[in-house]
């Protein structure tokens, strides 16, 4: 039975139990990737080489866990010409939106005479992207990570990704990075890659920043090495929210509920909706499409709306105002909203990381090829972190300039404020400069 919620009647620890995802079970995680952090710290290639024999069944040298270009120069000639087409659409489409976020590199402003303040905008200097391949092929994740990253001009980018069963990094992946600019690439994944880029190793060298989406133990890791690395946003196992009224289509909503729950049984995807016979019809055809996929994709997602541990469904409210309640308290990854009149009710929509209007905008057009990034905060973070742009990778230092006639207006007022906190070598300053 596909999981049915109905917000009126649900106390409050079964909505509590609705607002779960995946993500936020990680905890328990966090004491099986400790060792491994551990490890890469102390040993090295020597322990990325042995996670890697462990965990992804390839066996590997330190010398090949660098990507030649040789590697990169056979994915263009292995990769099918009509799949480098679309990758090469899409990587327009998201380098023109994100050149669009691109902000001045240097501005001042007079916030009173002879008083100038401003900022400057330089990239980070290098930064590490993770891209995964567990579950299958992602080169929109590397576009999707390493456009914005080149765009802001990063010195160094770097990309670690999971080898194949055959020892090589997935040719699509590799063509995309190649068409972003990326730098250096790795075939490491997991808890022992996050490690590698925060730490170094022999052959990774360390980042200032590591940035990209990934399993429980990805999540984890980063958790741990928080403080040691910037981790970026914390984009874990996908999840999604279709918000729709009485005007959208039950076969169309059946349909795009699955798009997100395929990704894997840590999913997350809900169908919110004030409308009863919509619920219910919806409920009636999800059964024949989820029949209709691959056995396994059929598993991930069967797990996700049937299953006990489940964090999808179909969720009833009373109103649209009680639905774009939920969908504020729930901040989804991705939302679709699928009403009669989507503009109408953006302005009550706004916590999620991004948000996809009418009818003819489904989640897979802004996972591929929309131009807007798809890395987006997932667990309930939507609530505080954005979606990923150009600014993630880069910084802003403020600057500030006075004239004479600048200082001789701020001085007094420095000289008072920094009395009354109690720091004397504040205002000394202020005040024997004056006299001079």
């Amino acid at each position: 039975m596909i999981h049915f919620y109905e917000l009126s009647t649900m106390n409050a620890s079964q909505r509590v139990r609705l607002l779960r995802r995946a993500e936020l079970q990680i905890d328990e995680l966090t004491e099986r990737v400790r060792p491994i952090i551990q490890a890469v710290r102390e040993r090295g290639d020597e322990a990325l080489v042995e996670f890697t024999e462990r965990f992804d069944r390839v066996q590997l040298s330190p010398d090949r866990l660098r990507v030649g270009q040789d590697e990169i120069e056979r994915a263009h000639r292995l990769l099918d010409s009509s799949v480098r087409e679309a990758i090469e659409h899409a990587i327009r489409n998201v380098r023109a939106f994100h050149e669009r976020q691109l902000p001045h590199e240097l501005w001042f402003t007079e916030v009173e005479p002879g008083v100038m303040a401003g900022e400057k905008i330089t990239p980070i200097s290098s930064v590490g992207l993770y891209v995964p391949r567990g579950k299958g092929s992602f080169p929109s994740v590397m576009y999707m990570l390493a456009a914005p990253a080149s765009i802001a001009g990063v010195p160094r980018i770097v990309v670690c990704t999971p080898p194949g069963p055959d020892g090589m990094v997935d040719p699509a992946s590799l063509v995309a990075a190649d068409l972003c600019g990326v730098h250096e690439i790795y075939r490491v994944g997991g808890a022992q890659a996050i490690a590698a880029l925060a730490y170094g190793t022999q052959t990774i060298g360390r980042v200032r920043k590591i940035t990209g989406p990934g399993s429980g133990y990805v999540a984890a890791a980063k958790r741990l090495l928080y403080g040691t690395v910037d981790v970026g946003l914390p984009a874990g196992p996908s999840e999604s929210i279709t918000l729709a009224d009485e005007s959208a289509d039950p076969e169309l909503l059946a349909r795009d509920v699955l798009i997100e729950a395929e990704h894997g049984p840590d999913s997350s995807s809900l169908l919110v909706t004030a409308s009863r016979p919509l619920s219910e019809a919806v409920m009636s055809i999800l059964p024949e499409k989820i029949a209709a996929l691959p056995e396994w994709r059929q598993a991930f997602v069967r797990t996700v709306f049937e299953a006990p541990e489940g964090t999808g469904g179909i969720v009833l409210a009373a109103s649209m105002d009680e639905a774009i309640d939920f969908v504020n308290e729930y901040a989804p990854e991705h939302l679709e909203v699928q009403v009669r009149e989507p503009f109408a009710i953006l302005p009550k929509l706004r916590n999620a990381g991004e948000i996809l209007l009418g009818h003819y905008t489904p989640y897979c057009t802004g996972n591929y090829c929309l131009g807007t990034n798809a890395v987006l905060p997932t667990g309930g973070f939507a609530h505080t972190f954005s979606s990923t742009s150009v600014f993630d990778f880069l910084k802003r230092t403020g600057l500030a300039y006075l004239t004479k006639e600048g200082y001789a207006s701020l001085s007094e007022t420095t000289c008072r404020l920094a009395e009354f906190e109690g720091f004397p070598a504040h205002a000394n300053a202020v005040t024997e400069r004056y006299r001079v």
